[in-house]
């Protein structure tokens, strides 16, 4: 076990190009970790990784070592995974989630799926910050939108309808756009989460059209933005689940609905393992069923537009 963990100290540093980062992430002291790469140094009878003040790199050494150690660590990891999971999904659960999504929806999900399993514990992070799960240590990623990163296994969750929408009293001052030219003439109230806040996308396939908005508020989360928009603020562009509420008591009102954007999907993303963990397959079942079918969120205020 004392070699495991030499290898694992070192793979840590590696990866995290730092001792202090790579002990953090084994939750362990800088100095435990130090002393098990200098050891696995001597016992090898090689330098595998260079040290100056500001920086960690590997040697061609190092760089071929570690290739061996990763698959050696994956494997003695679902070997043990393995065995442990013959009892059912047990251990500590680390999830990273977005703000919004997981304050409205994901935290009942996570109180349920707590009761249901008892032998496993949660560690949940909210943050619209995109995580690297392997590198920081997480088990799962709740994410919404188009995503990138190819080397995750991801599962299609729920569909996530954009609703452009605003309170009476703004639209009975400033009018209700019937078009998306007249949105530039309109207070927008921007979340500083999308790529540019400052442009709304509407349509599908070859109807799509970016539609430039301006306003004096911005937020980065959907939470504040509809907040605004209810005090009547101006029009916001939003997730449907930051607003069903609002949109069901009509203390925001649906505009420009022809022009829906595609919808877009929460997945529940994971990193590839020749065995998947039970903990992670039991939360990710558990997730699917919670939110299979129609969305909560799009219920009780209006038809669902198929845009996608």
């Amino acid at each position: 076990m004392d070699r495991v963990d030499e290898i694992r100290a070192f793979a840590a540093v590696a990866d995290a190009r730092s001792f202090t980062q790579g002990a953090r992430r084994l939750d362990v002291s800088g100095a435990q970790v130090s002393k098990l790469v200098a050891r696995l140094e001597n016992r090898l009878g090689a330098r595998l990784l260079n040290r100056t003040t500001r920086d960690v790199s590997l040697t061609d050494t190092g760089q071929a070592y570690l290739e061996r150690a990763r698959d050696m660590l994956e494997r003695f990891d679902a070997l043990e995974t393995s065995v442990r999971d013959q009892s059912g999904p047990s251990g500590n659960l680390k999830v990273s989630a977005p703000v919004s999504f997981g304050r409205n929806q994901l935290t009942p999900a996570l109180i349920d799926f707590a009761r249901s399993c008892l032998a496993v514990s949660l560690d949940v992070s909210f943050s619209d910050r995109m995580v690297n799960l392997v590198e920081e240590g997480f088990d799962v990623a709740v994410r919404i939108g188009h995503l990138t990163d190819s080397s995750l296994v991801a599962r299609k969750l729920a569909a996530v309808r954009l609703v452009t929408c605003a309170s009476p009293d703004y639209l009975a001052a400033a009018g209700t756009p019937m078009a998306l030219e007249d949105l530039g003439g309109h207070e927008a109230i921007l979340d500083t989460n999308g790529r540019d806040p400052t442009v709304w996308r509407f349509g599908a396939g070859a109807q799509v059209r970016d539609v430039r908005v301006q306003g004096r508020l911005r937020f980065n989360g959907a939470e504040a933005c509809v907040e605004a928009a209810v005090a009547g603020f101006g029009i916001v562009r939003t997730p449907a689940f930051a607003a069903a509420e609002d949109l069901r008591s009509g203390r925001l009102v649906p505009v420009l609905c022809g022009h829906e954007p595609e919808l877009i999907h929460v997945h529940a993303v994971y990193p590839h393992a020749r065995h998947l963990a039970a903990k992670v397959r039991a939360f990710v079942d558990f997730l699917a069923q919670r939110y299979a079918g129609e969305p909560e969120w799009h219920q009780g205020w209006g038809s669902l537009h198929p845009a996608a």
